[in-house]
C-alpha cells in the first residue's frame, strides 16, 4: 500500500523537514528521503537518498508499533542514572531483575574502527553520557555495558574499543584490553552493529580489515551497517555509492539496485568489482566459511584482504549519532528485533561501570579533547576523595600522574587554566550522569 507514495514529515513546530518516498521491487522496500529545501531542481526531478534498507514486513511492523507506543505515553520512562555511591551501584547490579509479564531482550555489540562514533551512538541510545567521547582514536579502552529498558524490552549495548592490531597496541603503548575485549564481546552478542564514519574519505571506502575478520568469524550472528556522521557529508548522493561498496551491492540477501534517477547527472559509473557476488550467490554464506568463533585460515584471510565490503548485512542505516531523532529510529529497530527472554538487569541499571570508572572516563575524554598528540594517553588517574558534601553535592578529588615535565606544563596550563577548564567541563558532564551537583578538583603530579 505504501509503494510509490510520497510522505512529508514535519517537526514538532510544524515545519516540513523532508520527504519520504517508498519504492517496492521484488518484494523489497527501499525508503528514500530528500530535504524539502533542495529536493527540487535536479535534472531528473526529485533526488532521494536512502534512509535505510528494510524488509516490507519489518517496516510495517515498526510503523504500527511506533504509533501504538506514541498513543500510550504511560509506558515512557526517563533514562536511568548512575548512583554516585559505589555500594549502591553494586547493590543495583546484583538486584534481581524486575521482570515484566512478557520480557524481551537483545544483546547488541557495537563495532567499528577507532573513532567511528561508537560511543557517541551508545550515549545517544542510552539518553545519558556514560561513555567517553573524543575526536582522538582509542578513547574507549575497555568493554563496557549500557542498558536500555523500555516497556517490556531490555537492550544491552556492548560498547567496545575500536578494533585494532597487536602492532598498533605495541607502537602506541596501549592496553592489551584493546585487543581482547572486542573479540570477546562479539561472542555474547545477538546482533552486531558495524559503525562506519562516512565523513572520513579513507575509512568509508572499505570496511576495516579487523571488522571484516570479526564478521567472517561470526557469520551466524546477524549484522547491520550504520553509516554515521552523514550530516558532515555535503554530497548526499555519495552515500549510495558508499552503501553499494560496503555491502558488495547486497542487503538482506538481495541485490541492491541503484537507479540512475538517484544519481546526479555528473556521477561516473563505477566498474563492477570482481569481488562482488553473482545473483546466484546473493543469499549464500561466505565461501569456505569456518565454524562460528573459529580461527580463519590463510586462504580466508587472503580472500578478506581483497574484499572491500560485507555482503551479508541485514539492514543499512544512515544517520548522525548526535541527532536524537535519527538514533530513535535505530533504537526502535532494536526493540522490534528483541526476542522473548528474561531480563538480565534491573530496570534502574544504566551501566555496569562503577561511579569512579565513569568519572575517570569523562576526565580522560577532556584530557584527549584539550591536550595535544600523545600527551593524554600517558596520563594516569587516582581518585583521592569521593564524598557527599552539603546539600547533597558530590565532592570528588582526582590526582593526575604525568610522565614528563614538558607534559606537566601542558596539563597545568598558564596559571593553572587548562587543568581548571578540564575539571569544570568534566564536573558538568558528571552532574548529568549522577543527577546532582558535582564539585571536581583535579591536581597533577610528575610520576618518577
Amino acid at each position: 500500500k505504501l509503494a510509490g507514495s510520497r510522505i512529508s514529515t514535519f517537526s514538532k513546530s510544524g515545519t516540513r523537514k523532508c520527504y519520504l518516498k517508498v519504492c517496492l521491487h521484488d518484494g523489497y522496500v527501499d525508503v528514500f528521503t530528500g530535504s524539502a529545501a533542495c529536493s527540487r531542481g535536479g535534472r531528473n526531478g526529485f533526488i532521494f537518498t536512502p534512509a535505510c534498507f528494510i524488509t516490507s514486513e519489518a517496516l510495517l511492523n515498526r510503523l504500527m508499533k511506533g504509533k501504538a507506543a506514541e498513543a500510550d505515553s504511560s509506558f515512557y520512562r526517563l533514562p536511568a542514572s548512575v548512583p554516585p555511591d559505589s555500594g549502591e551501584q553494586m547493590s543495583l547490579l546484583l538486584r534481581h531483575p524486575d521482570q515484566p509479564d512478557n520480557p524481551k531482550v537483545l544483546k547488541v555489540a557495537i563495532l567499528g574502527a577507532p573513532n567511528a562514533g561508537k560511543s557517541t551512538l551508545s550515549n545517544q541510545l542510552l539518553g545519558r553520557k556514560v561513555f567517553a567521547v573524543s575526536k582522538k582514536v582509542h578513547t574507549t579502552r575497555s568493554r563496557s555495558l549500557g542498558i536500555i529498558t523500555e516497556n517490556d524490552t531490555q537492550i544491552i549495548l556492548l560498547d567496545t574499543p575500536g578494533l585494532t592490531t597487536p602492532s598498533k597496541v605495541k607502537r602506541h603503548q596501549l592496553e592489551k584490553s584493546l585487543l581482547v575485549d572486542p573479540w570477546n564481546t562479539v561472542k555474547e552478542a545477538e546482533l552486531m552493529v558495524v559503525v562506519v564514519d562516512v565523513a572520513d574519505r579513507w575509512m568509508c571506502s572499505r570496511l576495516d580489515f579487523e571488522v571484516l575478520k570479526c564478521l567472517a568469524k561470526h557469520p551466524d550472528i546477524p549484522a547491520i551497517l550504520v553509516l554515521n556522521k552523514v550530516d558532515l557529508v555535503k554530497a548526499k548522493d555519495r552515500l549510495l555509492d558508499i552503501t553499494a561498496e560496503l555491502t558488495c551491492g547486497v542487503v538482506n540477501g538481495r541485490r541492491m539496485r541503484v537507479r540512475p534517477v538517484i544519481k546526479p547527472p555528473w556521477a561516473k559509473k563505477r566498474p563492477e568489482r570482481d569481488s562482488e557476488l553473482s545473483a546466484d550467490e546473493d543469499s549464500a554464506g561466505p565461501e569456505g566459511s569456518a565454524e562460528p568463533n573459529s580461527e580463519l585460515n590463510k586462504e580466508q584471510l587472503k580472500e578478506l584482504s581483497s574484499q572491500r565490503g560485507w555482503p551479508h548485512f541485514k539492514d543499512v542505516f544512515m544517520l548522525s549519532s548526535v541527532d536524537r531523532e535519527d538514533v530513535e529510529t535505530l533504537k526502535s529497530y532494536f526493540m522490534v528485533a528483541a526476542k522473548p527472554g528474561p531480563w538480565q538487569y534491573h530496570s534502574e541499571v544504566l551501566t555496569d561501570q562503577s561511579p569512579e570508572e565513569v568519572c575517570k572516563n569523562i576526565i580522560r575524554e577532556k584530557l584527549l579533547e584539550h591536550l595535544p598528540q600523545e600527551v593524554p594517553y600517558s596520563v594516569t588517574q587516582t581518585v583521592e576523595l569521593w564524598q557527599e558534601g552539603e546539600e547533597g553535592k558530590l565532592l570528588i578529588s582526582v590526582k593526575l600522574y604525568v610522565k614528563k615535565d614538558s607534559h606537566m606544563k601542558m596539563v597545568i596550563g598558564t596559571g593553572g587554566q587548562m587543568v581548571a577548564q578540564i575539571a569544570q567541563e568534566a564536573g558538568e558532564d558528571l552532574s548529568h550522569v549522577y543527577l546532582r551537583d558535582v564539585k571536581l578538583r583535579l591536581s597533577a603530579k610528575l610520576k618518577k
